[in-house]
């Protein structure tokens, strides 16, 4: 994956609940790092099928853009459906321990009282992820799998790694590239 930089994140997709393959360009022979599940990502570009996503830690990459999941251009209204879930204390609280426990294995393996193999033993299963911009915070909820919309008063499901039917999941490239408008 690449450093972008430009203005603040803002998530306009979610990666699909299994993961993804990513690219460093938009080119198969080129692969990095995948994707994790349900990460959310800001499409900034397409290229044919190919689409060029940004994370919220600034990294990028290439992947199937045919896969991602679309979420809604705003989040859920504050006074939305009855689906959410009254106080996001308790999400914030549990997210605040898994981010302790990392932290303290973190300590633990600069300060030589850990090696990798301990390391990897106390921070596997641990999923953290969380997105605070300004009143709007998107935050993931590890037991139900999902990633929430939170407004400071309730939390909205924004998006589940439940089943979502679409564009099947190949696990390969894009097939089409499509060259930069300059370059044709």
């Amino acid at each position: 994956m690449s450093k972008a930089t430009g203005p603040g994140f803002r998530p306009t997709h979610v990666v699909p609940r299994h993961g993804m393959p990513a690219w460093e360009a938009p080119d198969p022979a080129r692969p990095t790092v995948p994707l994790d599940p349900l990460l959310p990502v800001e499409l900034v570009e397409r290229r044919g099928d190919w689409g060029h996503v940004r994370c919220s830690n600034g990294w990028a990459a290439w992947v199937d853009g045919r896969r991602l999941v679309a979420v809604p251009d705003d989040p859920p209204a504050a006074d939305g459906p009855a689906a959410t879930t009254a106080d996001p204390r308790p999400l914030l609280a549990r997210a605040e321990q898994a981010l302790a426990d990392y932290r303290s294995a973190v300590e633990g393996l600069a300060a030589g009282t850990l090696d990798g193999e301990d390391f990897a033993d106390r921070t596997g299963g641990l999923r953290i992820g969380l997105v605070v911009d300004g009143e709007s915070m998107w935050l993931y909820d590890p037991e139900e799998g999902r990633w929430v919309y939170g407004d400071g008063r309730r939390l909205t499901t924004y998006a589940t790694d439940r089943e979502v039917t679409g564009a099947e999941d190949t696990g390969h490239a894009p097939t089409r590239v499509v060259a930069p408008e300059g370059e044709r």
